[in-house]
C-alpha cells in the first residue's frame, strides 16, 4: 500500500527543481549556453585542485580499506580532530573531537540535530525567507516547523513576531546565515539579540531552547560584511555544517554536526547522532571524502566570482527599478517582482529565457530568488534579456 503522507508529496515537488528541468529541457532546443538558468544552487567554480590531488595520492598510497571501508559510527577520528582544531583556531573555540559528527552534507546534519533536541508535540521556529526544504526535514520528523513572518526591509530577524511565535512547546530555533534564498548575512547584533531571547525565555519555560545554525554558505561571505561565528555567542548551538560550497563538492554529501562545547551534555548529543544515523540511514559518509577535506580544512575553492556576479546583477537590478536587500554573501539575490504574483512574474520570464524562482515556498510571496552560480560572462549576457523581459512586460 502506498504511504499516502509521500504520494501527496508528489504534488509539491521543489519548485526549483522543477524550473531547474524546464532550463535543461529548454537548453536542449536553444543551446543551454542560451538559457539564463537562475534556479538551482549548484556552485559554478572548480573544486581546488589540491583536493583533487589528495584525493590521487590517497588512491595511489593508501590501505584500500581504510579509503573505501565504513568509517565509524561518529566519524573518522583524525577528520573529527582536523574539523574541531580548525574551528578552535579560526573563530576562538574549544572544541574536542567529542563534539563533531560526521554527516551526509548539511541536510544530514539538520535531521539529526532536529532528533536530538525535538520530538512529537514540539516545534521549531524559523525565519522567513527560509530553505523550503526545512518543512520536509522538520515536519517528516514529527516535530512541527512554524515559519516566523519576515523583516523584508533588511531581512534581519523580525524579533517582534518571533518573540509572539514563542511559547514553551519551542524546542529549537533553525537559522541559515548567511542565508538562502536572501543572501543576507545576520549580523553580530541580531545574533546577540537572538542569544538574549532564547536564554530569557529557556529561563521562563523551564527547559533549553536550543539553536541549529545551518552554515553551508559561512565562506560566501562578500567584502566588508559582518560574519559573526554563531556558535560564540550561544552556549546551546547545534552548527550544521557542509563542504557543498566552500569547496565546491555538492555531490560528495560531506558535512558535519559541531555541538558548542558549553552546552549542556554535548557529548552525549553527539554520541546520539550515532543512534539517531541507524534510523535514518544518514550513516558512515564516504570515508574517502571524509579524509579527503581533511587534507584541505582550512583551503576553499575562488568564491571571488559570486560577489562579482552579485554586483553585477545588483547593480542593474536597482537600475531597472527592483527593490533588492543588497546580498551579504551566499550566491543568490533576492529582489520584489515587478507585480504582486511573482509566480506570474517569474512565468513572464520564461518568454526572454529567464529562470528565475517565485519565493512563494520561501516564505514570501511577492519576491523572487535568482541563483547566480553562473559564469560571469553568462551573467552579462542575461542582462540584455533581463532589460527586454523588464520594458516588454512592465514598460520601464
Amino acid at each position: 500500500m502506498l504511504v499516502q503522507q509521500y504520494k501527496d508529496m508528489l504534488n509539491r515537488k521543489s519548485v526549483i527543481r522543477q524550473l531547474s528541468e524546464f532550463a535543461t529541457e529548454r537548453g536542449k532546443e536553444i543551446g543551454y549556453e542560451n538559457v539564463f538558468d537562475y534556479s538551482l544552487g549548484n556552485p559554478s567554480v572548480p573544486t581546488p585542485k589540491e583536493f583533487t590531488e589528495a584525493l590521487i595520492e590517497m588512491l595511489k598510497q593508501d590501505d584500500p580499506m581504510t579509503l573505501h571501508g565504513y568509517s565509524p559510527s561518529l566519524g573518522i577520528t583524525s577528520v573529527r580532530e582536523t574539523i574541531a582544531d580548525s574551528l578552535n583556531r579560526r573563530f576562538g573555540m574549544h572544541y574536542k573531537k567529542e563534539h563533531i559528527f560526521m554527516t551526509s552534507g548539511a541536510a544530514g546534519a539538520i535531521a539529526h540535530a532536529i532528533r536530538c533536541i525535538a520530538g512529537a508535540g514540539d516545534e521549531i521556529l524559523t525565519f522567513a525567507p527560509f530553505f523550503p526544504e526545512y518543512n520536509p526535514y522538520v515536519n517528516l520528523s514529527g516535530v512541527e516547523l512554524k515559519i516566523v513572518p519576515a523583516n523584508t526591509e533588511d531581512f534581519q530577524i523580525n524579533f517582534e513576531e518571533f518573540e509572539k511565535m514563542l511559547s514553551p512547546k519551542a524546542a529549537a530555533v533553525l537559522i541559515n546565515t548567511p542565508n538562502n534564498p536572501s543572501g543576507i548575512v545576520y549580523s553580530t547584533e541580531t545574533i546577540k539579540r537572538l542569544a538574549e531571547v532564547l536564554r530569557k525565555k529557556s529561563k521562563e519555560y523551564g527547559h533549553e531552547i536550543y539553536l541549529i545554525s545551518d552554515e553551508p554558505y559561512r565562506e560566501i561571505v562578500f567584502e566588508g560584511v559582518d560574519a559573526p561565528f554563531v556558535s560564540q555567542f550561544y552556549e546551546n548551538t547545534f552548527l550544521c555544517y557542509s563542504f557543498s560550497k566552500s569547496l565546491s563538492l555538492p555531490g560528495e554529501r560531506i558535512g558535519y554536526i559541531a555541538v558548542n562545547p558549553d552546552c549542556k551534555d554535548a557529548e552525549t548529543f553527539v554520541n546520539m547522532c550515532g543512534q539517531i544515523s541507524r534510523g535514518i540511514g544518514h550513516n558512515c559518509p564516504p570515508s574517502m571524502i571524509q579524509l579527503g577535506v581533511a587534507k584541505v580544512i582550512d583551503m576553499t575553492a575562488d568564491l571571488s566570482v559570486y560577489e562579482t556576479n552579485m554586483n553585477l546583477l545588483y547593480e542593474e537590478l536597482i537600475r531597472l527599478g527592483f527593490q533588492c536587500v543588497k546580498p551579504g554573501g551566499t550566491f543568490y539575490i533576492f529582489p520584489k517582482a515587478l507585480e504582486e504574483d511573482a509566480v506570474l512574474f517569474c512565468e513572464k520570464a520564461k518568454k526572454y529565457d529567464l529562470i528565475l524562482v517565485p519565493a512563494d515556498t520561501f516564505g514570501c510571496p511577492g519576491y523572487f530568488r535568482m541563483a547566480y552560480c553562473i559564469d560571469t560572462d553568462k551573467v552579462k549576457r542575461s542582462i540584455e534579456a533581463l532589460r527586454r523581459f523588464v520594458e516588454s512586460e512592465y514598460g520601464r
